[in-house]
Order: structure tokens, then sequence, then C-alpha cells
């Protein structure tokens, strides 16, 4: 793989990587592997010794930092591949494996984070002791709808765009991971 964290200097490059710092990173590291082996039943050493090609990613960190980069750089599959010297369906697969892993182990720590609310109330309640609300949302161009409720309803008033706005933050909760 031609990311590794040997290149990872400083704590900026960490997080602009990763969105953790080295502290956080290694830590869910441990956790990571042991959701690994809960799901696949065995150590990624192995899983890889029984592939039939050099593996992509042979580590528990190499598939980690794979993970959190992929969702942090937002690349597409093809372009992810050629950052990471993989072929585009590879670096989608190794993606959904990294996925599955990091979303076990953050349900297993109880840091998944909260992804919908019955009420306002609801949201205010659960939001009342946390500080600071950040958003990482961003808009996408749309065809125009068709019916013209719908189409009120996704114009945005920017430049006669219809626009239908997208949330990836998911991938940012991973940041409050130990805080």
């Amino acid at each position: 793989m031609n990311l590794s964290i040997t290149a990872l200097k400083t704590d900026r490059q960490w997080r602009s990587a990763t969105g953790l710092d080295q502290k956080r990173f290694s830590k869910l590291l441990v956790w990571f592997e042991q959701s690994h082996e809960q799901i696949y039943g065995r150590g990624i050493e192995l899983r890889q010794s029984e592939c039939p090609e050099l593996p992509a990613l042979s580590t528990y960190t190499d598939l980690l930092l794979f993970t959190l980069f992929s969702l942090k750089s937002g690349l597409s599959y093809d372009l992810l591949g050629f950052t990471t010297g993989m072929d585009g369906s590879t670096a989608k697969r190794n993606q959904d494996i990294g996925i599955t892993v990091l979303g076990h182990t953050l349900a297993a720590s109880g840091h998944v984070p909260k992804r919908s609310f019955d009420s306002a109330e609801e949201f205010k309640e659960h939001f009342q002791d946390k500080g600071a609300i950040l958003i990482d949302a961003t808009e996408q161009r749309t065809q125009r709808p068709g019916d013209s409720d719908y189409q009120k309803m996704m114009y945005s008033g920017k430049k006669s765009s219809h626009r239908q706005g997208h949330d990836y933050g998911h991938h940012r909760s991973v940041h409050s991971f130990f805080k």
C-alpha cells in the first residue's frame, strides 16, 4: 500500500489523513483488532494468507488507516485505489471490510453516533450537555424534479439549481472516540 503511517509525522498530518491524532488512532486500533477477530473469527494475517494474491492491506494498522483515509478523503474508488496502490474494485472491497469492522468497533465501544431523532425535543435533549454541534454536509446537483410541489421543496434558491443535501458527517464522529 502506498499509504503508510510512517509518512504521518505530525498531529496535523494524522488528523488530515485520518481525522484522529496518533494517540486516538492507537486507542481505536486496539478495539478495531478485537472487532475484526470477532467478526471474522480469525486474525487478519490468517485471512490474508488465504488470499491467492499478495494482499494490499496485510495488517490491522493498514486496514484502519485505509478505512479512515477513505472516509476522510471522499475519493472515488478508482482514485482511492490509485492513491493507495490498488485497483478500484479492490479499494471498494477493502473499504467495505474496514467500514464493517469500524462500525462494529464503534458499536461495541458505545460510540456509534445517533443518526435520527423522532422529534425536535429528542434532538435538544440528546445534545443538551454536549456543547457545540458541528454538521458536516454538502449539496449535490440533482435532476430537476417533474412534480411541482416536490420541485419547490428541493429548490435551493441558488442560481436556479436544484440540489440535494447529503450529510457525510457520519465518519467525523470517530474524532470524538476517545475525548
